[in-house]
């Protein structure tokens, strides 16, 4: 029905409603679901790789491997950051996949909006993404907006923290158990 709906949408050129993502979070900090509600309107390439990974289960099982209060927390990496894989290396991998074009927007990095992750490149997100704690101005512009989480934020507050610098996260990390996308 919501596809019929959503296709209905399209014939009248209102914009038909964008696919999200459940994401269930089990570890010492966080347990439990939140959800992200992706822009595809904002950032097409960036939402069909998210929902790739995400059907195809690359992202079941990936740690959080960098969060930094006050900042943000980051997971995604689906070659490197799997639980049970060597934690050192998690965060420098992506998928099988070519890296993205930039597709930065008006959208601002608020509390709850999750950005694409990248090298020092623009146009090098792959598969890694990251959630804010609280408002960056300045990564506005600098990065992909690729979504919202719309509900569950109380599980993002709860994700264990990292330490130093880079928020690396030591010892076991909180890991996203199943992504599953919705229409």
């Amino acid at each position: 029905m919501r596809n019929l709906l959503a296709a209905g949408l399209c014939v009248l050129g209102l914009p038909a409603m964008a696919a999200g993502l459940d994401v269930t979070v089990s570890g010492e900090g966080a347990n439990g679901t939140f959800h992200i509600e992706l822009f595809d309107d904002v950032a097409p390439q960036h939402v069909a790789r998210i929902t790739e990974l995400a059907k195809a289960g690359a992202y079941d099982g990936v740690a959080f491997h960098r969060v930094i209060e006050g900042f943000m927390a980051q997971t995604g990496d689906v070659q490197y950051g799997k639980i049970g894989a060597d934690m050192r290396m998690a965060g420098m991998g992506g998928s099988d996949l070519p890296d993205l074009p930039a597709e930065f927007s008006d959208k601002n990095f608020d509390r709850g909006a999750v950005g694409m992750a990248r090298s020092q490149s623009p146009d090098s997100a792959n598969s890694q993404f990251f959630i804010m704690f609280a408002p960056a101005p300045h990564l506005n512009g600098q990065y992909t907006v690729v979504g919202e989480v719309t509900s569950g934020m109380d599980v993002i507050d709860a994700i264990k923290r990292g330490t130093g610098g880079n928020g690396a996260v030591v010892g076991q990390p909180d890991q996203m158990v199943t992504v599953t996308v919705t229409d």
